[in-house]
């Protein structure tokens, strides 16, 4: 596949930018105050954090959007164009849409935190607000009659009265020449056409037929590839390099020492180049790399590693929020209950693994083409790397073949520069599924220490939680002080995401290090939080006599604190919601059980009810209830999509495998051994999802972090075992 040929199937329906035309974007003052500019008149800004995308519309009525977050899946390259369009008066048959290339005039183009929606909700639509009044502007001058005669529809203003039409490419002149209106007034949920809508994904059918293009499908002229050799043991160094076997594969052309530079370390590695990828692959393969272990094969395993876990259970955290005074509510009531539960690291495993092409020109310029998940990130990461400016790096994002936060972290595109830097031509570097899986980052191992009471009237008087692990503040970012707590994983079980009412409570943290690679995995600190807040609330019920569901609605209902009161009410209506869809008060057969568990994250609130049965000696999971509050969003099918999504990457993360470390090495290497929920293990699901006005919170991850809990919350109805570490074997429980 040619480069021309990347860029006409990239962009499903892109077209070139020419003649006059009329392109919004936004600008940021110093004290973050956002505005619509015209770059025509004004030089955009340029911002830091959000996404303040353009519209560009040709005089010949071409409507080009731009999707400013790479599209891993989760239906950005839908979303972010039809939130425009719906305030823009144009059909999503009417636009081209075109993927952002990580120059800074597009702000943050990062695709994670379940953040496209809920941050670009206003903002994108009052872009398209805007361009539909200077239309409306521009059509009522050249007509001459009142704007209130004019309406937008269809691309086009028509004048009520004399039914008149003026296309946007028709007056594409006159409103490029008015100055962007400031008083913006956004359409009511009962006038969205587009919003809310199901609607079918445009990219779909350029994904089924195989011509959409992904990171692996794309080639460029020259380019060698690459296949990296990495120790077996994470950070070991390089003794030896015996190449004659590699060189004798016919089409390899080089071996070269390079290194693998993750965010806080480097790690030495061999790769072999080579006219195409079997024979790098081969060539690979031939490679007698002796390595230094340097320690790590005894220092670098899970066993220690949550050894040091169970160590701090009982120490003193750096708080979140407290309530009342735990220590002494816990020593006093009539049953206290104390309790760990375990949470595995794993791998992301997104069915593409990690590939990138980089040419380092001779000039010193940098051309990237690679499946990333903020081509704004890439360009900082590799000018930064190189120490050359932003401007001469340019980075093309094709499709993602799923990320879930694997593909924010750019090891593999810095390898990719390594290479073409030293072989002085494009180079593609493909990471195998082993080198994906064992090589990481991975979600970090974590642990939560329990402790609460219950008092003689089976009241909830005490409940403590510390979350201990490795934090991705701290390895990651280095932005992690001694003693303090990271705020990323308050996320989920912070006093007003977790608004239980308990009048004495202790919510922290505890930091342990841990040279196992780590990064953010698919709903992040969650993933491993909830499991033991919500499953500790149901031994709690159990202590207090109480039903689980109805348990948790007393908490709620009790919570008179401002913010968190305001949190419990939306937490009230899921939970009562799936109580109601899931018929949880309708008694069950003998040997089976159900669980209940919520968890508000990324500004959205989901609860499951998951129903098991008896299966030998293990469980089947039979049936998922699950209610969403994620406020007002673009396409239910998309957001019914995702959840199923979430529901059966929760219970793969439940019931598979885990990864673990022993002497320095991941022991799971593929899907052989690192599996994956199949179609015939996949239970029935219900989604239902609130329909309110709430602000839009996340679709792509919400769902997940209540999966586990719920679900050995019901396998313990069914069989009286509590489960408290992951992952657990569904067959033998």
């Amino acid at each position: 596949m040619s480069a021309s040929a990347v860029d006409r199937r990239l962009f499903l329906k892109a077209a070139g930018l020419t003649g006059a035309g009329l392109l919004l974007g936004f600008s940021t003052d110093a004290a973050g105050m956002t505005t619509l500019v015209n770059p025509q008149s004004a030089e955009p800004a340029i911002l830091s954090f959000e996404l303040h995308p353009f519209i560009v519309i040709d005089n010949a009525g071409g409507i080009t959007l731009i999707n400013h977050r790479p599209d891993m899946g989760q239906g950005s390259w839908q979303a972010v164009p039809m939130m425009i369009a719906e305030e823009l008066e144009v059909g999503m048959d009417q636009i081209n849409i075109r993927q952002s290339d990580g120059l800074r005039k597009y702000g943050s183009q990062l695709s994670g935190g379940s953040s496209t929606v809920r941050t670009g909700w206003k903002r994108l639509r009052e872009a398209g607000a805007a361009a539909r009044q200077m239309f409306t502007t521009a059509a009522a001058s050249r007509w001459k009659v009142a704007e209130t005669e004019c309406y937008a529809e269809n691309g086009a203003i028509h004048h009520r009265p004399t039914q008149r039409t003026l296309t946007y490419g028709e007056l594409v002149d006159e409103a490029s020449k008015l100055p962007i209106p400031t008083k913006l007034v956004l359409k009511p949920k009962s006038d969205l056409k587009l919003l809310g809508k199901s609607m079918p994904r445009p990219e779909v059918p350029a994904k089924v037929t195989g011509k959409a293009v992904f990171g692996m499908d794309v080639e460029v002229p020259g380019m060698l590839y690459a296949s990296v050799e990495h120790s077996p043991v994470i950070h070991g160094k390089i003794v030896s390099v015996n190449e004659a076997a590699a060189r004798k594969i016919p089409g390899v052309k080089a071996v070269i020492r390079t290194e693998r530079p993750m965010p806080h370390r480097k790690s030495e590695a061999v790769a072999v180049l080579a006219t195409n990828y079997w024979a790098a692959l081969q060539g690979r393969r031939a490679l007698q790399v002796k390595w230094d272990n340097a320690g790590y094969d005894t220092q670098m395993t899970t066993a220690r590693y949550f050894a040091q876990l169970r160590a701090q259970a009982d120490v003193e955290p750096a708080p979140y929020y407290t309530t009342g005074n735990f220590g002494q509510a816990f020593e006093t009531g009539a049953k206290k209950l104390q309790a760990t539960y375990e949470t595995p690291f794993l791998a992301h495993a997104p069915m593409e693994p990690e590939v990138a092409i980089a040419h380092v020109k001779p000039d010193g310029s940098c051309e990237i083409w690679a499946p990333v998940q903020g081509p704004d990130g890439a360009i900082e990461q590799v000018s930064a790397h190189l120490g050359i400016k932003p401007e001469q790096v340019k980075v093309n994002v094709p499709f993602l073949g799923g990320a879930f936060g694997r593909k924010a972290y750019l090891d593999f595109v810095l390898e990719a520069v390594n290479l073409s830097k030293a072989a002085k031509a494009p180079v593609k570097v493909v990471w195998t599924r082993e080198d994906d899986i064992t090589q990481g980052p991975f979600r970090p191992g974590m642990l939560s220490s329990m402790k609460g009471a219950v008092d003689a009237n089976g009241q909830v008087t005490a409940f403590a939680h510390t979350l201990i692990g490795e934090s991705i503040q701290g390895q990651v970012f280095g932005s992690l002080k001694e003693g303090t707590a990271d705020g990323w994983a308050a996320e989920g079980i912070g006093k007003h995401e977790s608004p239980y009412a308990f009048p004495n409570a202790r919510v922290g943290w505890k930091h342990v290090k841990t040279d196992i690679p780590i990064v953010w995995w698919r709903s992040v600190y969650p993933s491993n939080s909830c499991f033991g807040h919500e499953s500790f609330i149901d031994e709690l019920a159990h202590a207090a006599g109480k039903d689980p569901l109805a348990l948790r609605l007393d908490l709620l209902k009790a919570q008179t604190d401002g913010e968190s009161a305001k949190s419990a009410k939306r937490f009230i209506t899921v939970l009562e919601t799936l109580a109601q869809k899931a018929d949880w008060n309708k008694p069950l057969a003998a040997g089976q059980g159900k669980g209940v568990a919520v968890c508000q994250s990324f500004g959205s609130i989901c609860a499951h009810a998951i129903y098991v049965s008896k299966q030998g000696a293990g469980v089947k999971v039979d049936r998922v209830v699950t209610v969403l509050d994620c406020g007002m969003y673009v396409n239910p099918d998309n957001v019914r999509a995702q959840t199923e999504g979430n529901v059966v990457m929760g219970l793969t993360a439940a019931i598979k495998n885990g990864i673990t470390f022993e002497q320095g090495q991941a022991q799971q290497q593929n899907f052989h051994n690192y599996q994956l929920l199949r179609l015939p293990e996949t239970p029935a699901m219900e989604i239902h999802i609130l329909d309110n006005e709430e602000a839009p919170g996340g679709v792509g991850e919400p769902g997940l972090p209540p999966i586990a809990p719920a679900l050995c919350n019901a396998v313990f109805a069914a069989t009286g075992k509590r489960i408290r570490t992951l992952p657990f074997d569904a067959q033998n429980v």
